[in-house]
């Protein structure tokens, strides 16, 4: 356990040295903000539901360009070999850069918690979908950042991690609209592995044990398959 704190303390410190980090967070309140304020002057709606309906696109291209340097910096510079001659597993050092990226995930949200309490000078705020909402945001950061992990291991070229990483997490979000494609034997099966169903589903303040299992679940394959390749690569 002390080596995973010390993994993911200095993966954690890395992020707010690099400027890629503030750039990335930049771009996403921008985005969010746009999305949250467009709907309130526009259609003169105040509340949530746009803000969270498109979070999980908007992370398929955020979280994949927080991870994507985790492993195919180290690998390209040379710092992975180093990092495997120290007294750490490998199941270690994924789920050390995991709960960095995921905490840094975390921070980039906190800014938006103004926007739920903009809305409560001005109206009133159901705090259960706020709160489901934020909930299944940590969720939904945790499974696409264990999915960036998954394909950072996979090279070491960042941009061709962000590609591998950005197609996976857009893959998942977009599973339950493209169901008419498939065979309706398979349409639940299919619409089950997607995660925006589960997200929207949290987001409504209702917490269910599937959606939860789902989201560890896909946390539990993408570090998995990180130490499967990490394994191969030694």
């Amino acid at each position: 356990m002390r080596q995973i704190i010390n993994i993911a303390a200095k993966e954690f410190k890395d992020y707010f040295i690099s400027p890629i980090a503030y750039i990335v967070i930049s771009i996403f309140l921008v985005v969010t903000g746009w999305f949250f304020f467009s709907t309130f002057f526009l259609f003169d709606t105040a509340d949530m539901r746009n803000f969270f309906s498109m979070l999980p696109i908007i992370f398929s291209f955020i979280i994949p360009a927080i991870t994507m340097r985790l492993f195919s910096e180290e690998m390209n510079v040379g710092s992975y070999e180093i990092l495997l001659t120290m007294p750490v597993s490998f199941a270690d050092i994924a789920v050390g850069k995991f709960v960095a990226a995921t905490l840094f995930s975390a921070c980039m949200l906190l800014p938006t918690i103004s926007y739920p309490i903009f809305i409560s000078f001005i109206g009133d705020v159901d705090p259960g979908p706020v709160i489901g909402g934020y909930i299944g945001a940590i969720l939904l950061s945790g499974a696409f950042c264990a999915m960036g992990i998954f394909a950072s291991s996979l090279t070491r070229n960042q941009i061709v991690a962000f590609i591998i990483g950005a197609s996976i997490c857009f893959t998942l979000t977009i599973l339950d609209q493209i169901l008419f494609f498939v065979p309706s034997s398979i349409t639940e099966i299919i619409s089950f592995l997607g995660t925006n169903a589960h997200f929207q589903s949290i987001s409504k303040g209702v917490i269910d044990s599937r959606d939860i299992l789902y989201f560890l679940s896909v946390i539990f394959m993408g570090l998995f398959g990180t130490y499967l390749v990490m394994q191969e690569k030694n």
